[in-house]
């Protein structure tokens, strides 16, 4: 291996073995080897083919006597589980195991007999298996999904059975091992107790639906109402569905990929491989902050061989002289069998172990902050009402991507100045610059880069109200920046402008500025008041002055947050506003719903700020402050005088999504045009996190996670729907909210449409951003 990639960090696969025809854990020595072979957990049945038969003869009995009497009996009772029943007992071991319920139990029969008896044997494993000490337990899928021909019932019932487990054990984590779509070949094997009943058994479709195991997933978790301690498993095919699928499931909690033998071919050399679209789907699920473990599903060894190979070690361990069963006759296949056996999953073992070295490395970013932020839920920062502590602002000043793109936007303002005939606010010719909101002082340095780079001389000032930072500022002017800058500690919207004469208390003369640089942008662009701030601070912008940045765009798109969605129910108790905030978010495990189709691109711009605003609007600010005029829209609905109208926004939009799926609210992201050159035909500076732009405009940067609008209901849609988005930016002089609504429409006709959905007005009011 290059020496230069030795200390490179790559995801970790977790390899876990199951056989599906073991019916009992295996030994210490058994389990042992399979360590030794590389694995790092097993599954293990929790009760036997003793207990299955015990089953199956009272299902049978009692079917018998009901078609002998002709009368309902009273419901058939699974009794205790005995010592014979079981060889999962407490142990230091079983601890690490991951139980396997029984796959023969049909929890979604439309018999009433087999359901209540599989419900029954489930509850008995699951208590016996809690008791023992298990952590978390497997339970086969639904073998059918939703249909007309009993599909539906099914699926309830199933969902309805789990619940009732989860209840039952209430620390244990369950896993739903269901295929990733209905690939023959991909269930289990093994006969359920439905063969026993004479009621007709649903025929499958002879058309593979390939969502329709999705779906069923998605019922059984919106039963069970998104329970943290649910997961889900899926088999994963020999050939893989469209993207698309592919995308749903991995914003699903997914614990397991299930592979076996199918899903590898042989290379050249003989030995077991996965095909190249099957490496990438597994690198893909495997950035997820909680990737799946892999689990291999019957392709050996079997426990014979197991025991073979441990046997063989002790002998050679402890030097003893060998004995005529260590050397079988030519005749006796076994032995040799069982070394075959533990060889060829070996082979299975090595190959993912190199997989996992062909994995793209993860960048220093990822390993530091990206990964650790994967969905986890932030609330957005209010800078007006909050001083910021310094260690935020130090987050902010990781990224150099944002700070290089905000220099190139100084460097191009100055040095088009004079070409373009501008004219100074300085006495001296100097270029004034006002930082405003400056933090730490980022950007009062590239602004000074900016200068020596282009030559053109500038005053600084930095106006920033945090006291705190004030201090750092004042440190930072006196060792960094020589005295180079004037430091003002007043919120922005107060400041005077730069003082020319006088003093601020005797006989002040202020002048003005002409380039106003800030990073006021929050997630959704205008979602921490930048255009508030910046409208405050107008009044010392020279005419003819630039604004950096001079414009910025909310866009959205509508997902899939299964996570996300969760860990909401679980605040709601202590954070009843939870579903009305708008959360700061590095959404990752998410499908987006919508697709890219003519006049309707998948991420769509709401509305749009730019800067300076016409000195018409500031006028109509003043007016409607002094009460000469009555304010409408956002002012008027908040009893205030409207003031800031001018800043309320309306959006609907139309998304379009081919399949169908669930979705739990709304991505934001926002572009943003720093500065846009006027002469020598270059382009714009600009920083973005719309996913469709962010490498082309401001490749890896971080500043901004994505911000999130949830919905109290996820919506379900059907295939071809229209998702009609209408979002409002709201104010009453005083906050500023955002209010969202989502419906889904779908087409019955060439001309008709009908809506199946729609999510409830959401509001975010009581948590709005104060001015």
């Amino acid at each position: 291996m290059d020496g230069s990639n030795f200390n490179q960090i790559r995801p970790v696969f977790s390899i876990g073995q199951h056989d599906s025809d073991r019916d009992q854990p295996l030994d210490d020595l058994q389990y042992g080897q399979l360590l030794n072979a590389g694995v790092n957990f097993v599954t293990a049945p929790i009760t036997n083919k003793h207990f299955h038969a015990r089953v199956k003869d009272l299902v049978s009995q009692h079917l018998a006597k009901a078609k002998q009497n002709a009368v309902s009996l009273a419901d058939a009772v699974v009794p205790p589980l005995t010592p014979k029943d079981t060889s999962l007992f407490p142990s230091h071991a079983v601890t690490t195991y991951i139980a396997y319920a029984s796959p023969w139990i049909d929890l979604a029969s439309t018999d009433p007999v087999i359901a209540s008896v599989s419900r029954q044997v489930l509850n008995l494993e699951i208590a016996y298996a809690n008791f023992c000490g298990v952590r978390s337990i497997i339970v086969p899928g639904p073998r059918r999904d939703a249909s007309r021909n009993g599909g539906n019932q099914g699926i309830a019932q199933y969902a309805r059975a789990v619940l009732e487990a989860m209840n039952i054990a209430s620390r244990l984590n369950f896993i739903v091992h269901v295929p990733m779509y209905r690939e023959p070949g991909l269930e289990e094997t093994v006969e359920l107790l439905s063969t026993l009943s004479e009621e007709p058994h649903p025929e499958g479709s002879k058309e593979i639906d390939i969502y329709s195991a999705w779906d069923s997933w998605h019922s059984v978790r919106t039963i069970c109402e998104y329970n943290m301690r649910l997961f889900v498993a899926i088999r994963v095919p020999r050939a893989l569905p469209e993207k698309a699928l592919q995308d749903k499931w991995f914003a699903e909690p997914l614990h397991f990929l299930s592979v076996s033998g199918n899903a590898f071919q042989k290379n050249k050399a003989g030995h077991p491989a996965l095909p190249r679209a099957h490496q990438d789907m597994i690198f893909n699920y495997m950035r997820l902050k909680n990737a799946p473990w892999l689990l291999l599903s019957d392709v050996g060894p079997d426990p014979a061989s197991l025991t073979a190979e441990a046997q063989r070690q002790a002998v050679s361990l402890a030097n003893q002289v060998p004995t005529a069963a260590d050397f079988p006759a030519l005749g006796d296949s076994s032995a040799q069998l069982s070394t075959d056996s533990l060889k060829s999953f070996r082979a299975y073992v090595v190959y993912l172990k190199w997989l996992e070295m062909q994995q793209r490395p993860l960048s220093y970013l990822e390993q530091t902050t990206l990964t650790s932020f994967q969905d986890w839920l932030q609330s957005p920062l209010q800078p007006l009402s909050d001083n910021l502590e310094s260690a935020t602002y130090e987050v902010f000043e990781g990224d150099p991507v944002k700070y290089n793109q905000y220099e190139a936007a100084c460097t191009e303002a100055l040095a088009e100045w004079h070409q373009l005939g501008r004219a100074t606010s300085s006495a001296n010719g100097a270029v004034v610059i006002a930082v405003v909101g400056s933090g730490r002082g980022p950007l009062v340095t590239r602004a000074l880069k900016a200068s020596e780079a282009t030559g053109v001389p500038v005053q600084v000032w930095a106006v920033e109200k945090n006291p705190n930072a004030y201090v750092y500022l004042l440190r930072q002017n006196e060792m960094i920046w020589g005295g180079k800058v004037t430091v003002v500690k007043t919120d922005m919207r107060s400041w005077k402008g730069p003082l020319v004469s006088g003093t601020p208390d005797d006989n002040p003369v202020y002048g003005k500025v002409d380039i106003l640089v800030s990073e006021l942008l929050g997630s959704f662009a205008d979602n921490e008041l930048s255009p508030e701030c910046l409208d405050g601070v107008q009044h010392v912008l020279a005419p003819g002055g630039i604004s950096i940045p001079e414009s910025y765009t909310a866009h959205m798109s509508p997902i899939a947050t299964p996570r996300i969605y969760a860990d909401l129910l679980t605040r709601v108790p202590t954070e009843p506003n939870a579903f009305d905030t708008p959360w700061v978010v590095r959404l990752f495990a998410l499908d987006f719903a919508a697709v890219r189709v003519p006049d309707h691109p998948r991420f769509q711009q709401a509305w749009e700020f730019s800067h300076p605003v016409p000195e018409a609007t500031l006028r109509q600010i003043e007016t409607r402050r002094a009460g000469g005029v009555m304010g409408g829209g956002g002012g008027s609905m908040g009893g205030a005088v409207g003031a800031n109208d001018h800043n309320s926004r309306f959006c609907h939009l139309t998304f379009v999504c081919r399949t169908r799926g669930v979705i739990h609210g709304l991505a934001g992201y926002f572009e943003s045009v720093l500065y846009a050159p006027q002469t020598g035909g270059k382009e714009k500076v600009e920083i973005s996190t719309h996913p469709e732009l962010i490498d082309r405009k401001s490749k890896d940067m971080i500043s901004w996670f994505p911000i999130f609008f949830p919905i109290k209901q996820p919506i379900y849609y059907p295939a071809d729907t229209e998702l009609e988005v209408t979002m409002w930016r709201q104010t009453d002089d005083s906050r500023v909210w955002y209010e969202w609504l989502i419906e889904a429409h779908a087409w019955v006709s060439e001309t008709q449409r009908i809506k199946v959905a729609s999510s409830d007005l959401c509001s975010s009011r009581k948590v709005a951003c104060l001015m």
